[in-house]
């Protein structure tokens, strides 16, 4: 393992690899587990990345604020080993927080467009993603930058509802973005599976 990094390891880090040990979840630069943050992929295995989007929910606002709570959640559990394995996943990936995708908000069209940009330039780099959402909606435009480099991708979905509501229309939202994931062929439904649903 790297040696003892600080509270401030989103940015005074110099190596990729490593956990930070006994930082307080209350002090320090705020990162996804205390990893750098860097926009240089250069090395990287995993980028984590925040979309704090949540223009497409029907119900109640506010999971937009997800990335920076995850992120903000983190720093408690960025020391601790993972029970009951014998190794560090952060000895053995290169992780950084490659911060949040930038959009505009009263421009709802180019959002899908933004996303699935953001994403490609990750898996560009030869790193993959990690995203922190935002509402369900963001899934698309991520399937949307895997699929065209990877052809129909296999889905399990842990949740309660299919979000395969199908909509006549172009309609995308929470609700309905596998619908049309499995109709645009970016996501094979005979390869996948749903768990959880009521």
């Amino acid at each position: 393992m790297g040696g003892r990094k600080g509270w401030d390891n989103a940015f005074t880090a110099g190596e990729l690899y490593g956990t930070v040990e006994g930082s307080p979840s209350y002090a320090g630069a705020l990162s996804f587990m205390r990893r750098k943050y860097s926009r240089d992929l250069d090395g990287v295995d995993v980028a984590v990345t925040g979309i704090p989007l949540d223009l497409a929910t029907t119900n109640r606002p506010g999971a937009r604020f997800g990335p920076r709570a995850i992120r903000a959640a983190t720093p408690g559990i960025a020391w601790a080993r993972p029970w009951p394995w014998e190794f560090d996943p952060f000895d053995r990936l290169a992780v950084v927080d490659y911060g949040d995708c930038e959009f505009d908000p009263g421009e709802p069209e180019s959002i899908v467009p933004f996303i699935q940009k953001h994403i490609a330039g990750i898996l560009d780099a030869g790193a993959a993603s990690l995203v922190l959402g935002g509402d369900h909606f963001v899934t698309y435009p991520v399937l949307k930058a895997y699929a065209e480099r990877h052809g129909p991708l296999s889905l399990v979905h842990f949740d309660a509802h299919s979000d395969t509501w199908s909509e006549k229309t172009r309609r995308l939202d929470h609700g309905t973005m596998f619908y049309h994931a499995v109709r645009e062929g970016l996501v094979d439904d005979k390869r996948s599976a749903q768990i959880g649903l009521r």
